[in-house]
């Protein structure tokens, strides 16, 4: 083997090793936590990755109680114990982040299909709750003593088109993503300017509507 046939062959092995780093569950719930920080929507629900997540916590949980019973070395138990408290931190925080979007735009979610379907069981019977619990509050505090053309929780009043009174996540927001991959020249809209070359690795602040199937299905990680 020459050296151009080893470098390339030691540049595969690389990313290889990069890609199978990428794909473990601690990864993947990493990237599903920075996702949802970043997107001003809420995204699909990781059902999958959060069960896996749970049952690998609880192992990591008695192998550190039956470690510290053992007398295993100190420093491995606290490696081990480190490990945990890292993955409790992103699935604690990857839930009660959808959680604050949830209460943020409750009314939105319940009304729109594709947002609530994005929703976990546990997730919907709280947006429920949420929607149930807005309503009552509005009815006893305002909208009871209101004339009746304008008793809605949706619109402004009875002549409004639109659900002018319900809160709804600003999705043309600028985001900083990145791709994994070189996707070459991305159309960001109609707008007839030019297209955005995606290089892999780069960052790039760019409108989230524009990028949001590409998030999506994804190509691209938002940071």
């Amino acid at each position: 083997m020459d050296s151009g046939d080893a470098s390339g062959y030691s540049a595969g092995v690389d990313d290889d090793y990069e890609s199978l780093l990428s794909t473990t569950d601690a990864e993947l719930l990493k990237r599903a936590w920075r996702n949802e920080k970043a997107a001003p929507e809420i995204l699909q629900f990781e059902a999958a990755l959060v069960q896996r997540s749970r049952e690998q916590i609880q192992l990591m949980e008695e192998t550190v109680e039956e470690f510290s019973k053992n007398g295993v070395d100190p420093l491995t138990v606290s490696l081990y114990q480190m490990d945990l408290d890292r993955t409790l931190f992103l699935l604690r925080s990857y839930l009660r982040t959808r959680l604050q979007k949830i209460e943020n735009y409750a009314f939105h979610i319940q009304k729109t299909t594709d947002l609530r379907n994005r929703l976990s069981k546990q997730e919907q019977n709280f947006a429920e709750r949420c929607v149930d619990d807005m309503e009552q509050h509005l009815d006893q505090s305002v909208l009871s003593k209101l004339p009746q053309g304008f008793k809605s929780h949706l619109k402004q009043s009875s002549l409004s088109l639109a659900d002018d009174m319900v809160p709804e996540p600003q999705l043309d927001q600028y985001v900083i993503c990145r791709s994994k991959r070189f996707l070459g020249a991305f159309q960001l809209d109609d707008s007839g300017e030019e297209p955005v070359n995606i290089e892999a690795n780069d960052l790039y602040a760019l409108p989230y509507k524009s990028i949001k199937p590409l998030v999506e299905s994804g190509q691209i990680d938002l940071v």
